[in-house]
C-alpha cells in the first residue's frame, strides 16, 4: 500500500480537526435562558398588579423565546455542517490530485520501462 501524499494528509488533518467555529458578533446570538429569566423577574417585578400581563400574551413570549433559542442552535449546526463538508471537499480534491499524480507516474515509468516483446 503506497503512503497517503502529503497534501492529502494535510487536508485529511483539516478535516479531522475539531471545529471552532467563531462566535457571531451579533450580542443577541449570546443571549440564553438566564437572560431570558432576568427579563421575565424584572418584568413581573415592573408591571401594574392592578393590569398584569396577560396569561397568553407571556406563553407567546416564551413560545417565541423557545423558537429563537431552536433557531439559533440549527444555526450553528448547519454552520458546524457547512464546516465539515468544506474540509471534506478539500480532503478530496487532495485526493483526487493525488491519485492523478500517482496515475501520471506509474504512466511516465511504464513508459520508460523497457518493452518486453
Amino acid at each position: 500500500m503506497d503512503p497517503i501524499p502529503p497534501g492529502a494528509q494535510a487536508a485529511l488533518d483539516r478535516l479531522n480537526a475539531p471545529s471552532r467555529l467563531p462566535r457571531a458578533d451579533n450580542p443577541l446570538a449570546s443571549l440564553d435562558s438566564g437572560d431570558f429569566l432576568r427579563l421575565l423577574t424584572t418584568q413581573l417585578t415592573i408591571q401594574d398588579p392592578l393590569e398584569p400581563v396577560d396569561n397568553e400574551q407571556m406563553l407567546a413570549q416564551m413560545a417565541q423565546f423557545s423558537a429563537l433559542a431552536a433557531t439559533s442552535e440549527s444555526g450553528a449546526t448547519l454552520e458546524g455542517i457547512s464546516a465539515k463538508l468544506d474540509r471534506l471537499i478539500e480532503a478530496q480534491e487532495a485526493a483526487r490530485a493525488a491519485s492523478e499524480a500517482a496515475a501520471e507516474a506509474a504512466r511516465a515509468a511504464a513508459a520508460a520501462a523497457p518493452s518486453i516483446a
